[in-house]
């Protein structure tokens, strides 16, 4: 759906893309990570083309961004980090607005508005100044606009900035509605809401791609090793030197759990299940096994270490 080759760009001596190259497939929901100065927010412009590149191209749906731009645009709907507000225009005329400027026909726009008016929540404030909104009212019609022509593409920037929980949890539903019908790029600095949100990951730090997979294949891949978490009830003055000499087991701390009870964490080699010599090991020392699971990174840890490596 949209090939990004080798861009480049430059501000003045300052090199903010370097060789950039990704693709985003038909009805994925990408997450777009970076820390900042990475390059997302000039990304996501040119692929927009609100911004043109040094070098390299970008096509959308097979079109040229730079040759193509008018048609470009009408296939994308864009949330840039701070909505395009117009603040002195009440939700449903700005609604209005967006939707005519962006092609809706006259005899749809009622039903265009009427329809992301309901589908982001804006219901009660539809006849307000959007001068009056709080910051996350702000934020739910500025993804209004960027949706009310129905496009194909989704390009959000920080959508759930500035959002309570609730309302967090109602855009990242609606967002994952998305999905399937429409390709959706999403930037944010909530870790989280990438996990739970995106189907793959792309993590671009200097203006390159330093890491790119399905979020749960990123975090297996990051990994030369894996912690098991095993929570059991009794003593034994064994159990920690027994687990630390099975083959495969690299290191063997002793904490205690939430509960009180006793907890181990026990790092193996990547790729070796230990779990059954483990538990057998629990069990020959007449412990309660009460829990035993795999301990796995956040996708926070993981850009931490992609990033500042």
């Amino acid at each position: 759906m949209i090939e990004v080759r080798n861009l480049i760009k430059y501000y003045g001596s300052k090199i903010a893309l370097n060789d950039l190259s990704f693709d985003v497939h038909k009805g994925e929901i990408l997450g777009f990570l970076g820390p900042n100065g990475a390059g997302k927010s000039t990304t996501m412009k040119i692929i927009t083309g609100f911004l043109s590149s040094t070098e390299g191209n970008v096509t959308v749906d097979g079109l040229d961004v730079f040759n193509d731009s008018l048609e470009v645009r009408k296939l994308i709907g864009y949330l840039p980090e701070h909505p395009p507000l117009y603040l002195d225009m009440t939700v449903k005329d700005y609604l209005y607005f967006a939707a005519r400027i962006k092609g809706v026909s006259r005899k749809h726009i009622k039903e265009a508005v009427d329809t992301n008016v309901e589908k982001c929540n804006l219901q009660k404030y539809y006849n307000a100044y959007c001068k009056s909104l709080s910051k996350g009212y702000r934020q739910r019609v500025g993804i209004a606009q960027a949706i009310v022509h129905d496009p194909s593409i989704l390009i959000l920037d920080e959508p759930t900035i500035g959002l309570d929980p609730i309302q967090i949890v109602e855009i990242r539903n609606l967002i994952k509605s998305f999905g399937g019908e429409h390709t959706v790029i999403l930037s944010t600095h909530i870790l989280p809401e990438v996990e739970m949100t995106c189907e793959r990951v792309i993590i671009i730090n200097d203006g390159r791609v330093v890491a790119e997979d399905l979020t749960s294949n990123l975090k297996s891949d990051t990994d030369k090793s894996r912690i098991v978490l095993v929570e059991y009830d009794g003593q034994s003055s064994n159990i920690y030197s027994m687990i630390e000499k099975i083959k495969n087991v690299e290191h063997v701390e002793k904490e205690t759990a939430d509960s009180g009870k006793s907890l181990l964490k026990v790092t193996t080699k990547s790729g070796c299940d230990m779990r059954p010599e483990i538990a057998k090991s629990i069990i020959s020392e007449n412990l309660e096994l009460l829990e035993m699971k795999y301990f796995t990174k956040s996708l926070e840890q993981i850009f931490v270490n992609i990033t500042m490596n």
